[in-house]
């Protein structure tokens, strides 16, 4: 077994894994570096390369002995024109241009569109975004088989790029055929979480619910303004939620895309569910081995807004220098965090709790750590319901969440402040006790003299029974002639 201490940050790091880092050495070095967890992205690549990569990611859990997250990211209902006669076409601003169900290949005056739900719920004067909102066309007149435009802004299109309607929502399902192969190879494979794309509604995350079955844990990417809308009812029933942050880009103006992700993140924390921060946080070193200063300061401040996690992906998936893109990461994400002022910002967001004792032992612990100096929490948990109430409020100390669930432990690698181990379950109210303050030092979480923060429910192993608030002291022979239990 391979020794790693916890990491000494409380934001973790999600990178995506691709073609620049899908062999076992690199995959290693992005962890050893600082990735908490792992992103597969199902928008590219075969299932048995996916395969490839988890298999190394669960052998690296077995070296250091540590829970380790993987993130299956659907692709999505992604909408696309049809091809062109020459490959491409220039539009010309101010020119008229059609949509049309003729699978002919286009020109400059039209091209097909495959997506009969477009046509149903367009109206006039709405737009369409084309190519990741590089182009835009005006809509004038629509029929059942025929959209008539106006070029806005032209310049050149290519075969089968991207189209984005931001004014309406489109009635298309929020799994795809191809969605639902991934989600089953997602879960033969072990993924933690599984991440839908382009949700726009609540009731978008019924079938993977459905199809999931209770397995694993359920993010909705927030990349569509209609899902902004209905943000509280999104996230009401998901378990995570990623500010996805290319697409939300495309469909609103730049500049409305950093009040988006302060209220998204702010929203998630209220009501208790990790968020990601996602997309072009440090884009430039894709090529260049160091970031520029504003992408930089982008990452700080969702690491000050108390994001959950912050998220690479081109960066470590497809770049030259995904090992220095982590350790930057990495490197930011302390800075931020060692800044005398972090935890005061990090309270701008008001978490109340709700009125249940789980949530007000988990307010409780955050307390206590602030008014005796405790240098960890620790949580036993069977669901982790318990540890995401605690990292809700944020505490000046780490959490150490206790599960005797593999699948728990693997679930928490995305939320923030949180070292998940796997171990025994407890029986007696000394063995919580004594358990707590062993692991508590096996982990480098405190020293002799120090005090800990216990939470634990009673009877023990019971989801969601959390009743218990106990400090302790270590008297720091409590590794004596004991196992790793």
């Amino acid at each position: 077994m391979t020794k790693l201490p916890p990491r000494s940050r409380k934001v973790r790091i999600l990178a995506t894994l691709g073609p620049a880092s899908d062999t076992p050495e690199m995959i290693r070095a992005l962890f050893v570096a600082g990735a908490d967890a792992f992103r597969i992205n199902m928008s590219h690549g075969a299932h048995e390369d996916h395969a490839a990569r988890i298999a190394i990611i669960r052998a690296l859990e077995k070296e250091f002995q540590r829970p380790t997250t993987i993130l299956g990211d659907l692709q999505g209902p992604k909408l696309r024109v049809g091809t062109f006669e020459k490959g491409l076409a220039i539009l010309e601003t101010g020119a008229a241009f059609i949509l049309d169900r003729d699978e002919t290949p286009g020109n400059a005056r039209r091209v097909n569109l495959p997506h009969p739900e477009i046509y149903a719920a367009l109206v006039p004067e709405t737009r369409l975004l084309l190519d990741d909102g590089k182009l835009v066309l005006r809509v004038k007149a629509i029929g059942a088989d025929r959209i008539d435009t106006i070029v806005e802004v032209g310049g050149a299109l290519s075969n089968r790029k991207g189209v984005n309607v931001p004014d309406v929502v489109v009635p298309v399902p929020a799994l795809t055929d191809k969605d639902r192969r991934d989600l089953s190879f997602a879960m033969s494979q072990g993924c933690d979480w599984i991440a839908l794309s382009f949700v726009q509604r609540p009731e978008d995350l019924a079938e993977a619910r459905k199809l999931m079955g209770g397995y694993g844990a359920l993010m909705a990417k927030i990349e569509k303004p209609s899902a902004v809308q209905r943000l509280e009812e999104i996230i009401e029933l998901a378990d995570g939620v990623m500010v996805a942050r290319g697409d939300l880009g495309v469909e609103l103006p730049p500049q409305a895309v950093p009040p988006l992700q302060k209220q998204i993140v702010a929203t998630a924390r209220r009501m208790g569910r990790p968020v990601v921060v996602a997309t072009q946080m440090l884009e430039s070193m894709i090529k260049s081995p160091s970031p520029t200063r504003a992408e930089v300061s982008d990452v700080a401040t969702a690491v000050y807004d108390g994001a959950d996690a912050i998220m690479l992906s081109a960066e470590t998936a497809a770049g030259d220098w995904p090992v220095e893109a982590v350790t930057m990461m990495d490197s930011i994400a302390h800075s931020v965090e060692r800044d005398p002022g972090y935890f005061g910002r990090l309270h701008y967001t008001e978490t109340k709790p709700d009125p249940t004792t789980a949530d007000a032992l988990a307010e409780a612990a955050g307390n206590i750590v602030a008014v005796v100096g405790a240098s960890a929490i620790t949580c036993f948990t069977s669901s982790g319901s318990t540890v995401r109430r605690v990292a809700r409020e944020r505490p000046d100390a780490p959490i150490l969440a206790l599960t005797p669930r593999t699948d728990t432990a693997r679930k928490l690698g995305l939320t923030w402040g949180v070292h998940a181990i796997r171990t025994k379950d407890i029986g007696t109210f000394e063995e919580m006790i004594g358990k707590a303050r062993r692991m508590a030092l096996r982990h480098g979480m405190t020293e002799k003299g120090g005090k800990i923060v216990v939470l634990a429910g009673v009877p023990f192993g019971t989801p969601g029974s959390t009743n218990v608030l106990h400090v302790t002291a270590i008297r720091g022979d409590e590794l004596k002639g004991r196992d790793e239990g």
